[in-house]
């Protein structure tokens, strides 16, 4: 059979799981015919000891050898692989019906990118799920995904799912653990492409072996991904948070302590105050880095926050502006030393205040000179 026959590639990786695979290549195989299409499947093996590759080639499944370690890596080799349009992937372990391939390829039909499953909606059988991924950890990190990244998808997790292999290659995904899940959604997103849910069952696995998936380890890297590919939420919304504090408690003890009802505010909140302030303006700034080494994996639209500052942003316009801070907390220095020798080298506590907020705004001024110089030049590297 050539590529241009194969119209569907059923993808499973697969470690050790003897027990179960050849009933699953035997859904897949009624599926077809049920279906009435051609269609191939493949075994991405990810170094399985017992019989697994055996089962495979002997009823007629072919057999991609991973030797890299990870659910992605062997979906990886699997993906690469395929020969056909397109692409229906779950698991070996029988936990996915295999039997209902046919509704996802349908939905790809409708005109769909990406057809993820839906456990949730399409039912979770007892102990098909452990009680703290199915009531705390698919939960809250499908949700934190959605509002990341504002994708409407509620079961970010599901390993049953379809695409077009045309759709794939415009994903680059590349991650090789359980945080390829995660990623194939967000990055399908980022490539504009369409997609949509629908209900799957979810059964109790047929394997006598332990799970490959380790609760906290592999929900760090879910939501390690999520953090580090989210700029706004992992920079910009902290650091803008902590600004606005720091500015504000400058601006309020400036020229001295403050009294709120029976609360004395003084020399040390305005220390605090000026913490927040520098510690903002870096995150922010780390922020504002992160989206434009990331540009080429999540293009930056030209009328978001970002985009608009890149267009108005110049490296002479960063320099004047951090050359006015810098020479304006220089100024206020330079006029606290002047006091300082006109009375003598003696005491200057009524100055200290001033003092603070000087010190900050020339440091602020100074980062933004040095930072204008490397945001120019990220943004000639990545935009180009």
């Amino acid at each position: 059979m050539t590529s241009s026959e194969i119209l569907v590639s059923a993808v499973m990786p697969c470690l050790n799981e003897e027990k179960t695979l050849g009933l699953c290549i035997e859904k897949i195989q009624r599926a077809f015919d049920e279906m009435g299409v051609a269609g191939e499947i493949v075994v991405a093996d990810n170094g399985s000891s017992d019989r697994s590759v055996e089962i495979a080639e002997s009823l007629g499944a072919r057999v991609v050898r991973e030797r890299r370690k990870g659910y992605g890596s062997a979906l990886l080799a699997g993906i690469s692989a395929a020969r056909g349009r397109i692409v229906v992937m779950a698991d070996a372990d029988d936990s996915y019906d295999w039997a209902v391939l046919g509704d996802f390829v349908r939905k790809i039909d409708d005109g769909y990118d990406l057809v993820m499953g839906n456990r949730f909606k399409g039912g979770i059988e007892p102990g098909a799920m452990p009680p703290l991924h199915r009531y705390l950890g698919n939960p809250v990190l499908s949700m934190l995904a959605r509002v990341m990244y504002r994708i409407p998808i509620n079961d970010f997790h599901c390993g049953m799912r379809a695409f077009t292999r045309e759709s794939f290659d415009r994903m680059k995904v590349r991650t090789a653990g359980m945080e390829f899940a995660t990623e194939m959604v967000v990055s399908a997103s980022h490539a504009g492409l369409r997609i949509a849910e629908i209900p799957t069952r979810l059964y109790p696995d047929k394997r006598d072996r332990p799970p490959h998936l380790r609760s906290f380890r592999d929900g760090w890297r879910h939501l390690r991904f999520m953090l580090t590919y989210a700029p706004d939420w992992l920079y910009l919304v902290p650091g803008g948070m902590l600004s606005l504090l720091g500015v504000v408690g400058m601006a309020m003890l400036a020229t001295g302590p403050v009294e709120i009802g029976k609360i004395n505010l003084g020399i040390h909140f305005l220390a605090l105050a000026s913490l927040f302030t520098l510690l903002g303006a870096n995150v922010i700034g780390f922020g504002i880095l992160a989206r434009l080494i990331g540009a080429r994996r999540n293009p930056i639209a030209p009328e978001s926050a970002i985009g608009r500052l890149l267009s108005w942003f110049s490296l002479e316009r960063g320099l004047v502006i951090g050359g006015l801070f810098a020479v304006t907390g220089l100024i206020f220095d330079g006029w606290i030393l002047a006091e300082w020798v006109l009375r003598g080298f003696g005491d200057m506590t009524g100055t200290v205040h001033v003092a603070f907020v000087a010190t900050t705004i020339m440091l602020l001024g100074v980062n933004a000179l040095f930072a204008s110089f490397l945001f120019n030049m990220l943004r000639e590297e990545y935009l180009g």
